[in-house]
C-alpha cells in the first residue's frame, strides 16, 4: 500500500462529483435553459439533452411491435472554453465533470458548489438521494513484461504451473464500508494505449453513498469528504509505494 499524498502528476483523466435528486412535481425542466446564460461567461458553450423512451410489446404469434414515446427536454450540459470542466444541469440531478490536467480537491470542490449552487436555486430539489465522488485513472506501465506484483496490490493471479505473462484483464468489485454507509464501485482493467501503444492500467473507483439527504451545501460537503477519504483509501491502497513514487509530489495533503 503507498502513503496518501497529493501526487504533482497525478494520472486521474476525470474527475466526478455527482448528485441525484429529486425535485418538486411542480417543476418544469426547462428552467434549466437559465442556468446557460447565468453562466455563460466562464461557461459558454451549451448543450441541450433530450431522452425517448421505447416500449416493446411481446405476444405469442405476433411481430414483436416498438413504439417511442418522446421524453423532451432533460437538461443542458454546460463546458468551458477549453471543454475540461462541464456541469450537467439535468431532471434526475447535477454533475460535474473535469477533466485533465487534474488540479487539486481544493480547486475542482468550489467549482462544483458554485455551481450546484445555481442548481439549486433553479431547481428547487427536495432532497437529493445519492451522493458520488468518482475518479477515473490511467496508469502507464513500464514497456514490455512487468511484474504487476511491484505496481499494484490487487492484480489477478495465475496458476502456478502455467507461464505467468498476462496481456489484459478485466474485473469489478464492489465495496462496502457498513460503519460509515458508504460503497464504491471498483473497476480495473489493463489496456494498450492508442496513441502510445504502451500498457495502461485502467482504475476507476465510483465511491458513493444512498440515503435521503438534505440539499444544503454545508451538508453535501461534509458526506463528499467522507467519500474522499474512501476514495483515496482505495486508489493509494490498489498502489505499490514503488509504483506511485514516479507520481509523486511532496507536500502535506493529497488529491
Amino acid at each position: 500500500m503507498a502513503r496518501i499524498r497529493h501526487l504533482k502528476k497525478a494520472p486521474i483523466t476525470e474527475a466526478i462529483v455527482d448528485f441525484r435528486v429529486i425535485l418538486p412535481e411542480a417543476f418544469r425542466p426547462d428552467r434549466l435553459r437559465d442556468a446557460a446564460e447565468r453562466l455563460k461567461e466562464d461557461y459558454p458553450k451549451v448543450e441541450e439533452r433530450k431522452s425517448a423512451e421505447t416500449v416493446l410489446e411481446l405476444a405469442k404469434g405476433r411481430p414483436t411491435i416498438a413504439q417511442m414515446k418522446d421524453l423532451g427536454f432533460t437538461g443542458v450540459w454546460l463546458k468551458s472554453r477549453d471543454e475540461r470542466s462541464i456541469g450537467q444541469f439535468r431532471v434526475d440531478g447535477f454533475t460535474f465533470n473535469r477533466l485533465k490536467p487534474y488540479t487539486s480537491w481544493e480547486e475542482i470542490l468550489p467549482e462544483a458548489l458554485r455551481l450546484w449552487d445555481e442548481y439549486s436555486r433553479l431547481a428547487s430539489p427536495e432532497v437529493v438521494t445519492r451522493i458520488a465522488l468518482r475518479y477515473i485513472t490511467h496508469l502507464t506501465l513500464p514497456a514490455g513484461p512487468a511484474d504487476l506484483d511491484k505496481l499494484i496490490t490487487t492484480g489477478p493471479r495465475l496458476p502456478d504451473h502455467i507461464p505467468q505473462v498476462l496481456s489484459s484483464f478485466s474485473t469489478r468489485v464492489v465495496v462496502q464500508d457498513p460503519e460509515r454507509g458508504v460503497s464504491a464501485n471498483i473497476t480495473q482493467a489493463l489496456e494498450v494505449g492508442v496513441q502510445t501503444h504502451s500498457p495502461t492500467l485502467l482504475l476507476d473507483i465510483d465511491a458513493y453513498r444512498i440515503g435521503q439527504f438534505r440539499p444544503e451545501r454545508e451538508v453535501l460537503v461534509g458526506h463528499l469528504s467522507q467519500l474522499r477519504s474512501f476514495k483515496n483509501a482505495i486508489l493509494f491502497g490498489t498502489l505499490t509505494e514503488e509504483f506511485i513514487e514516479g507520481f509523486e509530489w511532496p507536500q502535506s495533503h493529497y488529491p
